[in-house]
């Protein structure tokens, strides 16, 4: 250790010098600009032969300066911390304090002019005095605090900064500003070749290319990267770098989910989080027509099925903020209803809502409900959405998924309800599990009825609004919590088949996507989001097994589960889709059926779901969704029958 970071230590370990320290240093300073400035008039003989009489004088001229330094509090605050302000205390302490010293040599000089030469220096001296105590004090407080920030890094991470404009230097400022240090800094990263080479803030820019993690990490002891928000999106959508940096050992540092800069204000570092594996999601910022939204809502009574699930609670939440009426929460899950409830209560505490625990199944409840409230919006979330457990039961698939829409439907048109959303999946097309035909003929059945009310077949004003949406990450079931859990443990990590892939979504953009879709919506399409790019579910193990650090967890292929697939679509092979206003949101060009042929599907189908005889409940749905081919499943012999 050297001798300058042995002197750091034994300063910086302790909170600060007293303040009697400070003040002693301060004048120590002060008396040598006398020493120095009578030296450099006179010579060394000079101050020699009248070093006794300077001395007098010195220690008389320092009682001004200690009134000042006293009054401007130039030694009151912790020296490592100091800032322009306080190198304008101490200039303008000390020029008063010249000022009152001059004035008093001046008055002396009058009486003992035989004195002048010794005790108080005179009219150019005293600007020499200024001058080099200004420069002594200011030298004092800016070599401190260089050490301070050179020694004192303690448990501060050394960090590199992606970003050179607005947000790279609004991150860099707050994290030299703040007193006690979180990073240090050390670099920046930039894409623009006309920063090769060049300094920022005094540290180098280095340009982003391969290998560049690599050489942070081996060459300036970077620990982490902090990613500016406007290169947020760039960075999530460069999965190379993504990989080198998290190869490099470096942590990766970006603002929280859902957090908005708005390009003016500084950036507080503390805003600043380890990434999850859901931030590093390839992905594009998702604009939403807020204003639309809001006037679609605002002043509404709006009823949400599902309410306590991972969709259903996020739908509640972006709901309540555009102050609705009333919100009319439903969800058969007590325990996850109760905190909807006290999230309401602390959150949205002016908004009128009812927490209802009960099953879309219950008719006669339902119909309670809707009679009383009188929604003028329904999104229905509500839904059995575990594919292995659908596939074991079948028949509970039909009376909760397929019925229960059937009833909350058929309740929005008797009671007036201006808009129905429903909230799909795209395991409804070419379904090949229980789960994703029976939410197909939910939306047959949705679709149908609002060709009925359009041609004058049904009375009512509802519009029918469908949205399907592949998996989104944090919901109940998704891969990451179960990863993240066997990952803690030690693994393995159990992925089903090595070439799976998935599309994902984060919940909060599912479900604005879901209100944008149900502003635009005039009833009876079904929209479809653009999911982005597919993510390959082993690559996701392995990225999340390299964040966590921890090593020698394996990755253990299990199979595919019951009716799943390599792979999800978004669309019938039949269909196509027509593009909205929206670039993210589309118009699924599906095949229609008759309302009435509807109707008794779903009859017959809520008949012999009673049987609980999984063949004969499957056998049905596949006469109605001709395109459901059974995969990994005990059903693939109804396929081989119909041959």
């Amino acid at each position: 250790m050297s001798f300058l970071q042995k002197l750091s230590d034994l300063y910086f370990s302790r909170r600060a010098l007293p303040y009697w320290c400070i003040l002693l240093i301060d004048c120590a300073a002060v008396a040598f600009s006398f020493y120095l400035t009578f030296y450099l008039r006179y010579g060394g003989s000079a101050l020699a032969g009248h070093f006794w009489a300077l001395t007098f004088g010195t220690l008389v001229s320092l009682i001004p300066f200690v009134v000042s330094f006293r009054i401007f509090h130039t030694y009151t605050g912790i020296v490592r911390y100091s800032s322009f302000v306080d190198l304008q205390r101490v200039a303008v302490a000390t020029s008063i304090s010249s000022a009152a010293v001059w004035i008093i040599g001046y008055s002396v000089n009058l009486i003992w002019p035989e004195q002048k030469l010794m005790v108080f220096p005179g009219n150019s001296s005293i600007v020499f005095v200024f001058i080099i105590s200004t420069i002594l004090l200011w030298a004092e407080r800016v070599i401190v605090k260089r050490l301070y920030d050179s020694f004192n890094i303690g448990h501060a991470i050394p960090v590199a900064i992606y970003g050179t404009k607005a947000g790279g230097i609004s991150v860099a400022k707050s994290i030299i500003a703040v007193k006690e240090k979180k990073y240090t800094l050390k670099a920046f990263i930039s894409d623009g070749k006309e920063m090769k080479g060049a300094y920022l803030m005094g540290k180098p820019v280095y340009l982003n290319g391969p290998g560049l993690a690599a050489r942070l990490a081996r060459q300036e002891g970077v620990k982490a990267l902090l990613v500016s928000p406007l290169k947020a999106e760039k960075f999530r959508n460069n999965t190379e770098m993504v990989d080198e940096v998290i190869s490099a050992g470096m942590k990766i540092m970006m603002m929280s989910g859902g957090e908005e800069w708005n390009g003016k204000s500084e950036i507080d570092h503390d805003k600043f989080h380890e990434v999850d594996i859901e931030d590093l999601l390839p992905r594009e910022k998702i604009q939403m027509d807020m204003e639309a939204i809001g006037a679609l809502l605002r002043g509404k009574r709006i009823l949400i099925t599902g309410a306590a699930g991972s969709i259903g609670s996020e739908m509640v939440r972006q709901v309540a903020k555009f102050d609705p009426a009333e919100m009319i929460l439903i969800d058969q899950a007590e325990t996850p209803m109760h905190d909807i409830r006290l999230m309401m209560a602390k959150d949205y505490p002016l908004i009128k809502n009812e927490t209802i625990v009960t099953s879309i199944t219950n008719k006669e409840h339902m119909e309670t409900i809707f009679s009383l409230h009188l929604p003028e919006y329904v999104f229905h979330a509500a839904a059995y959405k575990h594919v292995p457990m659908m596939e074991d039961n079948p028949g509970i698939a039909v009376q909760n998924n397929i019925y229960g829409t059937r009833v909350i439907a058929d309740l929005a048109v008797k009671y007036g309800t201006k808009k129905f959303v429903m909230i799909s999946t795209d395991k409804a097309v070419n379904p090949t599990n229980v789960m994703g035909c029976s939410k197909r003929i939910c939306e047959i059945y949705c679709q149908s009825l609002n060709r009925a009310i359009q041609a004058g077949e049904v009375k009512g004003v509802t519009q029918f609004v469908t949205t399907r949406f592949g998996n989104v990450l944090g919901s109940n079931g998704s891969v990451i919590p179960l990863f993240k859990n066997q990952i803690r443990h030690g693994g393995p990590v159990t992925v089903t088949h090595p070439d799976i892939i998935r599309y994902f979504m984060l919940i909060p953009e599912a479900c604005q996507l879901v209100l944008e879709a149900g502003t635009m919506g005039k009833g009876g399409e079904i929209f479809v989001f653009d999911m982005g790019k597919p993510v390959k579910i082993v690559d996701l193990a392995k990225r999340m097994i390299a964040l966590s650090g921890a090593k020698n967890v394996e990755i253990k292929f299990t199979g595919l589960r019951d009716g799943e697939k390599l792979f999800e679509e978004v669309l019938n092979d039949k269909e196509g889709t027509v593009p909205t206003t929206h670039p993210k949101i589309m118009v699924a060009k599906v095949r229609e059926y008759d309302y009435a042929t509807a109707c008794r599907n779903e009859q017959r189908l809520m008949d012999v779901s009673k049987s609980f005889d999984d063949m004969e409940v499957v056998k049905l749905m596949k006469e109605i969704v001709p395109e459901y081919v059974s995969k990994q499943s005990k059903y693939e012999v109804l396929d081989k029958k119909s041959e």
